[in-house]
């Protein structure tokens, strides 16, 4: 008796697991990503003055063909900015929130002690514009998920190119999912549960969105995992059972990269020119 019990709740519970890792299947568009490489940041290089998120940088990897991977805060007086971190301190050398600054700011602070400057998301969507396709994730800052992702949205429905969304906060794929359901949406993650940076959540947060957990409510079209963890069960369980598609980030030599896309996996690369 106590065996049959331990296993009715084993498979509930396997088939729950399932369940919650189930994305969204099919939606159209994933052709133009599939067959292209992404340029990290844009294709950037610090030695010949192309700091990452640059307009240097993005047109450099527009110029070879490459799409490009970006990232979008929204600032205090609603302007969307390309920089990676909220605090400029390690690009820009000052101790500073972008969401507490305005355009106009920008012009002070040079990328990297470079001649270019943070630019705005409207200037780098130019660059691409019927050209290669962006893969544009969103840095929620302080609850700000649904006002960003609106304010990128504002944007890109008026913009003639390719793109998806991707964030490691799951609030932007909810929102995405509610109001914009025909966008292409991703869900970044990678294992939490090893990263000293991520200390700032709680073990179970981490555990769940290592474990992508959170795809019940979201419905991905897309899992993008740090390559390096690959191994994380949860990603495999949903490639065998749901054939979800996968972006690798960030691939730092040429041999990785052939290796996934030998997997028909999308790489973000950097560091190289492949």
């Amino acid at each position: 008796m106590f065996t049959f019990l331990f296993l009715s709740i084993a498979l509930f519970l396997l088939l729950l697991w399932c369940v919650l890792l189930k994305p969204r299947r099919n939606q159209p568009g994933w052709e133009k990503f599939s067959c292209m490489r992404f340029a990290h940041r844009g294709l950037h290089n610090t030695v010949e003055g192309l700091p990452e998120n640059s307009m240097a940088a993005f047109r450099k990897a527009a110029e070879c063909g490459f799409g490009a991977e970006l990232d979008v805060h929204l600032m205090a007086d609603g302007s969307l900015a390309v920089v990676h971190d909220s605090n400029l301190q390690r690009v820009c050398g000052k101790n500073l929130i972008i969401e507490e600054m305005k355009a106009a700011d920008l012009a002070d602070y040079p990328l990297e002690g470079t001649e270019e400057h943070i630019p705005l998301l409207a200037d780098v969507l130019d660059v691409f514009e019927g050209r290669t396709p962006l893969i544009i994730e969103l840095k929620v800052w302080q609850g700000n998920a649904a006002a960003l992702t609106d304010a990128v949205m504002t944007l890109l429905q008026r913009w003639r190119g390719t793109y998806c969304i991707e964030s490691f906060h799951p609030a932007v794929l909810l929102h995405l999912k509610k109001q914009y359901p025909a966008v292409l949406r991703g869900q970044l993650s990678q294992n939490f549960l090893k990263e000293d940076n991520a200390a700032v959540l709680s073990r179970p947060v981490r555990f769940i969105l290592t474990q992508l957990l959170t795809t019940a409510f979201t419905r991905p079209d897309f899992i993008a995992y740090n390559h390096q963890d690959r191994s994380c069960r949860a990603l495999r369980l949903m490639k065998r059972l749901y054939g979800v598609r996968e972006v690798a980030w960030t691939v730092r030599s040429a041999e990785r990269l052939k290796e996934l896309e030998g997997e028909n996996i999308v790489c973000i690369f950097e560091n190289f020119v492949p």
